[in-house]
């Protein structure tokens, strides 16, 4: 759980609550946020209307392939780069590609070929800029300050989206796809200039090798969670949370609506729920946290599992509530979660465990959805419910049976305390 070389404090940050420039920085990356989603609404409908169903689909998840397979070397170049730097260059190369796509289109309508570059360039540049900006938690604020941080930047990241989608919706119906272009590139810009004028680290994390090639640096991160059993056990419960909960909502609440003759309307209310649900998830964060942060998050996983399997039953009110418990505390944890992740994982290595968790989540969830669907298909609806949100409340008590999980604390007065109970308990690498 920890690293020979700690981060070393640069300049003192002030109480969360007071910190203008973190604020300031969540609230910049909201806005851009917002612009994404305006972006991507224009990008799939342009899609849809120049190409069949098939070629449009292809064409929308284009990045997909090519973000997976560069990710694992964005994460190695992150932990031994400038992760202010590599947010500036991915985001310029963004910027560059949104102004080539809008003056295209401006000139000739849109082709199948240009949105298909489009998007494997931006799959290209979020395989480099969010391991980088993965980072940047840990060099911004305290350890104790990052359950705070995760929750208020998740709330307003929510925030951004949604008001982006819905006014994506009229941009692209009133301007198309250069209008929409055009709002991504402003957000783009607004958040380079925010970086170089004004995001500056607290904290100076340790940096990777830059000796050793990148492909050797991507092994070492491997290598580390071999070694290392307490990161290794948070990995794959991180890696698990969206597995059980994602195809839950994505196509069970779909087949559940239309088995039941809900009609359409009901997917968005329950949706809706989930998604209001989070944003009070995470506020409550941002308000009160448990003392053993770790433990708070995994035991709110245990009741997820719970809202998972109520999704199976046949009343809507129990849908409703079940999709409510299941935002809630979706938010909640993942706040927690995201922020212990980053306190507690060698800094030197975040870059990459970042970049391990994200593509494990995008490589299993395809199987996981697939699954989900044939045994729904083969099986009574409430089955799948029920297998996903048990195997859910089951992944959760594997980290909740490590001790160090268990007594970890954030806060500063309880970080002491947190590290002698786990000195004095069995040793957490093997």
């Amino acid at each position: 759980m920890t690293t020979t070389a700690e981060p070393r404090m640069l300049h003192r940050p002030p109480a969360f609550s007071r910190d203008r420039m973190v604020q300031a920085w969540l609230l910049v990356k909201a806005l851009s946020d917002a612009g994404d989603a305006i972006f991507t609404i224009a990008f799939a409908w342009t899609a849809v209307q120049i190409a069949s169903p098939a070629i449009a689909g292809l064409v929308i998840a284009a990045g997909t392939l090519p973000r997976a397979i560069v990710l694992l070397i964005g994460g190695a170049y992150a932990d031994r780069g400038d992760a202010r730097r590599l947010m500036i260059v991915f985001n310029a190369i963004r910027v560059g590609v949104l102004v080539t796509v809008a003056i295209w289109c401006l000139a000739t309508p849109p082709t199948v070929a240009l949105l298909l570059i489009a998007s494997i360039a931006f799959g290209l540049c979020d395989a480099f800029f969010e391991p980088a900006a993965g980072t940047m938690p840990r060099q911004l604020v305290a350890p104790s300050d990052l359950p705070a941080y995760s929750a208020l930047s998740q709330t307003l990241s929510r925030l951004g989206t949604m008001a982006g989608s819905a006014a994506g919706g009229f941009l692209v119906a009133l301007f198309g796809i250069v209008g929409s272009a055009g709002v991504n590139t402003l957000t783009y810009t607004v958040v380079i200039v925010f970086i170089v004028l004004w995001l500056r680290p607290r904290f100076s994390l340790p940096r990777a090798s830059s000796e050793q090639s990148v492909l050797r640096g991507v092994a070492d991160g491997f290598r580390h969670l071999r070694t290392e059993r307490a990161t290794r056990t948070l990995v794959i419960a991180l890696s698990g949370l969206n597995l059980a909960v994602g195809p839950a909502i994505s196509i069970g609440i779909p087949l559940q609506a239309t088995q039941r003759g809900w009609g359409a309307g009901a997917v968005g209310i329950f949706e809706a729920l989930v998604g209001g649900g989070a944003m009070i998830g995470a506020l409550i964060v941002v308000r009160w946290r448990p003392r053993h942060e770790a433990r708070g998050a995994f035991l709110a996983l245990i009741v997820q599992g719970a809202g998972i399997v109520a999704l199976g039953i046949g009343s809507p009110f129990v849908v409703g509530a079940g999709s409510f418990v299941i935002g809630v505390t979706a938010g909640f944890a993942s706040a927690l979660l995201g922020a212990t992740f980053a306190a507690t994982a060698a800094p030197d290595f975040l870059g990459r465990l970042g970049s391990i968790l994200r593509l494990g989540d995008d490589c299993l969830m395809p199987v996981a959805m697939a699954a989900f669907g044939a045994i729904a298909g083969l099986l009574p609806l409430w089955v799948p419910f029920a297998l996903y949100g048990g195997a859910m409340a089951l992944l959760m008590t594997v980290p909740l049976s490590n001790r160090a999980f268990r007594t970890m604390s954030l806060r500063r007065e309880d970080a002491e305390t947190s590290d002698a109970e786990s000195e004095d308990a069995q040793p957490v690498n093997p």
